[in-house]
């Protein structure tokens, strides 16, 4: 209600939301299926969410209009009044929207972790796979298994790291999207609670006793009244305060690059190098939450590959 007028009457153009469908979730890697699903599906509750605040905000604009054809003072006041409060519950159901979004956004970057994570497991089952066949031809002494057998370590210490990553992304980005959802929800009950409570009151003002015909109603008195609870809902939500309980979180102990606890991302790394021989690899989290391999010679494919994953947005 902040800066809102007393009045319905003017209607303001609602606003639009641009959303596309792809099928480009069924080329998600298996492991983010799952959670692209969720990001997806999330997408449409949270337009549903638009829509249905859009419409509260209509038809608290066709109420007030409504009172004022009427030609009933009392009722005309009461409607319009009334309006005011239920476009701004209304808009409380946009606001959520907008929280469910920041929700959404945080979600995304468990997903891309996951699409992240599939290559690293995938290529350590290729090349165990390839060593056992090797085996079963009878060729152990072979030149080629050998270069496997090394291969192999490297893609299991990649993919060691890539796993801790993928626990520690998902633990703390779950913590962090349903914090931000959960509290939106109180925030738009709260609020909504405290609007309509104040247009019940503004019920009280509407005498609805009968009349006989040929007798006529008594001057509406209550303007004034009506208008002050107005204000007064004004008032309590520009001082509303979430109460909600703080949820507690580590996260802070972990590194901003390697999302691994601190001092653990270096002695991960270094043990690798010191197992394989073979250049360091770097293992760092972008902006948008995937996970990215920076190596000194050789890109090994696997969670930090880049190969490009086609989820939906």
């Amino acid at each position: 209600m902040m800066n809102r007028n007393l009045s319905i009457r003017k209607k303001e153009p609602a606003r639009h939301r641009f959303s596309m469908s792809t099928f480009r979730g069924l080329q998600a890697p298996e492991l983010s299926k799952k959670m692209s699903r969720i990001v997806k599906q999330e997408n449409s509750a949270i337009s549903a969410h638009e829509a249905a605040g859009r419409e509260r905000v209509n038809i608290a604009a066709q109420l007030s209009e409504w009172g004022e054809g009427t030609e009933d003072d009392a009722v005309s006041d009461i409607s319009d009044k009334l309006g005011v409060l239920m476009a701004e519950i209304g808009e409380q159901e946009d606001n959520f929207a907008q929280s469910l979004e920041d929700y959404r956004s945080i979600l995304k970057q468990i997903r891309d972790t996951e699409s992240s994570v599939q290559p690293s497991r995938d290529q350590r089952a290729k090349i165990a796979d390839e060593i056992q066949r090797l085996k079963l031809k009878g060729e152990q002494s072979n030149a080629k298994v050998e270069v496997l057998e090394q291969e192999l370590v490297r893609a299991e210490a990649n993919n060691l790291v890539a796993e801790a990553q993928l626990t520690n992304v998902t633990r703390q980005k779950l913590k962090e999207a349903f914090d931000i959802h959960l509290a939106a929800v109180i925030e738009r009950g709260e609020k909504q609670i405290l609007l309509a409570r104040h247009a019940r009151r503004l019920l009280n003002y509407l005498d609805d006793a009968p009349v006989v015909p040929g007798d006529t109603r008594q001057a509406y008195e209550h303007a004034d009244e009506a208008r002050q609870i107005l204000e007064a809902a004004e008032n309590d939500l520009k001082s509303w305060e979430s109460t909600v309980e703080p949820i507690h979180t580590s996260a802070g102990e972990t590194s901003g690059t390697t999302l691994l606890p601190t001092g653990a991302g270096r002695g991960q790394e270094a043990a690798g190098s010191g197992s394989t021989g073979a250049a360091g690899n770097v293992n760092e989290t972008g902006t948008d939450g995937a996970t990215h391999e920076k190596s000194d010679e050789q890109q090994i494919s696997g969670a930090t590959g880049t190969q490009p994953v086609a989820v939906p947005y």
